[in-house]
């Protein structure tokens, strides 16, 4: 079996359990909730057979490095993909949605980001195993449940994937402040793989370089850029809503 870790907060655990209830272990909740919360954790454990332990709190701090844990933590093994990426492109009933990362290595940023991918019915995030932030327990715990429902794609070679992915005949979309297109009025197909860069460096030249368009995002206020996951959200949603004004 491989080596368990640990993830914390109420919706990643429960996510997980709903998800995967093979892949718990166990479960440490603070001895003092007995709040709604706690009892869904209780309840949800108890019907995937998973041991639950009531403890001090001050176990979780020291435990746990004292992370934001809000009072449970589980002990999961890694999560087994259940398909490739060509796998699920090739089982897909509708063009595909995709979000790519590119050098996105804070955990909360990450997090967010597969959340907003969840909200949007993306059908997958890919990053390279390089420059990402991985699925860690900050990640899950900020992701609110979406990294067990989000199928999340490391990479070792993000500009071949890519390349991939427009042999498919998905148009890979880059942002770019400089872009001459902002995201409003460019011509988008309905498959299409948004590409997103760090806050700081944005997109590598060969990831620029490989997108079919790279389009902006109107600023019109005193700030000069977005959030990623902020940034992220705006783009598949424009997609989600070009798809339903387009019946």
């Amino acid at each position: 079996m491989k080596e368990a870790r640990a993830i914390f907060g109420f919706h990643a655990v429960l996510a997980r359990l709903r998800a995967q209830p093979a892949s718990v272990v166990e479960i440490f909740l603070d001895e003092s909730r007995q709040d709604a919360r706690a009892r869904d954790v209780v309840t949800a454990a108890g019907r995937a057979g998973v041991a639950l332990h009531r403890v001090p709190a001050k176990r979780l701090d020291g435990f746990y490095g004292g992370g934001r844990h809000q009072g449970v933590v589980a002990r999961v093994v890694p999560a087994q993909a259940k398909t490739s990426l060509d796998d699920l492109l090739d089982a897909l009933q509708e063009p595909p949605l995709l979000l790519v990362l590119d050098g996105v290595t804070d955990p909360h940023n990450l997090g967010a980001c597969l959340r907003v991918a969840d909200a949007a019915g993306v059908h997958a995030v890919v990053a390279p195993k390089d420059r990402s932030a991985g699925l860690s327990a900050t990640v899950m715990k900020v992701a609110s449940g979406a990294a067990d429902t989000v199928p999340f794609f490391p990479v070792t070679n993000l500009a071949r994937t890519l390349n991939e992915l427009k042999e498919r005949s998905i148009w890979v979309v880059g942002t770019d402040d400089a872009a001459p297109q902002d995201l409003y009025h460019a011509d988008l197909p309905p498959a299409v793989a948004w590409v997103m860069g760090s806050e700081g460096e944005g997109m590598r030249r060969l990831t620029r370089d490989t997108c079919d368009l790279l389009v902006r995002i109107p600023m019109y206020g005193a700030v000069e850029s977005l959030n990623v996951s902020v940034a992220a959200g705006l783009c598949v949603y424009e997609s989600r809503r070009r798809r339903a004004a387009a019946g």
